[in-house]
């Protein structure tokens, strides 16, 4: 098994939990087991559970364990193990553009510091599709977060568990090369440049066409 980050291990393990493989009241294996099974460090595993633990995916009980504590509601499960790449793609064009809005409205000068280093990791990971899908997800979800809206949070968090499953894992692997990286590099700055300039509907415009960019590859390989 390829080495993952703490992101992506926590995507892994919230799919899980939307999936009922991992119900309400669940006990967690170790930290040693989970960094074990998943061939990181066990800092790697604290920091995705971590991540968890602030979705209100998990509790984590010192000297007990982590426990599941997200209620599972069955609809959105059965929506997020059937969906498509491409249902993913037109699902976030519903959204995120708006987002991108509410980012300008809302966001502050710290929200726009940890999007830019977002920004730069990404570039960094020109060369490594795993690393940059995972920072790639933490960016689109920090745009989420930065509105304060919970419910548009929350539909963010359900849409990118899509990109746990295999279909889109295959697709990922498909369609992520260095011209592509680079392509949404480039967009993403272009994003982050409009809602620090507080132009909301040129930060919409940027990101529709970073997403118009992700469709038409998805489109492509699945050709």
């Amino acid at each position: 098994m390829s080495k993952r980050g703490s992101s992506e291990i926590a995507t892994q393990i919230r799919f899980e939990i939307a999936k009922g493989n991992l119900a309400l009241n669940d006990r967690l294996p170790s930290e040693r087991s989970l960094a074990a099974d998943y061939g990181v460090a066990r800092n790697t595993i604290r920091v995705a559970l971590n991540q968890l633990e602030a979705e209100n995916y998990v509790e984590i009980r010192p000297g007990s364990g982590t426990y599941v504590v997200y209620k599972r509601e069955d609809p959105a499960p059965q929506a997020i193990e059937r969906a498509k790449p491409l249902e993913l793609i037109d699902a976030r064009f519903a959204l995120e553009p708006h987002i991108c809005r509410l980012c300008v409205l809302h966001g502050d000068q710290d929200d726009f510091d940890r999007l830019e280093t977002l920004c730069t990791r990404m570039e960094q990971a020109v060369d490594d599709p795993v690393a940059f899908a995972e920072i790639d997800t933490d960016f689109h979800r920090l745009l989420a977060r930065t509105t304060g809206n919970g419910l548009l949070i929350w539909i963010i968090g359900q849409i990118n568990s899509v990109r746990a499953t295999d279909e889109w894992t295959l697709m990922r692997h498909l369609t992520l090369n260095r011209a592509m990286i680079t392509q949404y590099n480039a967009q993403h700055r272009e994003i982050l440049n409009a809602i620090r300039s507080r132009e909301p509907e040129r930060a919409a415009a940027a990101m529709k066409e970073h997403l118009e960019a992700a469709r038409l590859s998805l489109t492509r390989a699945a050709e």
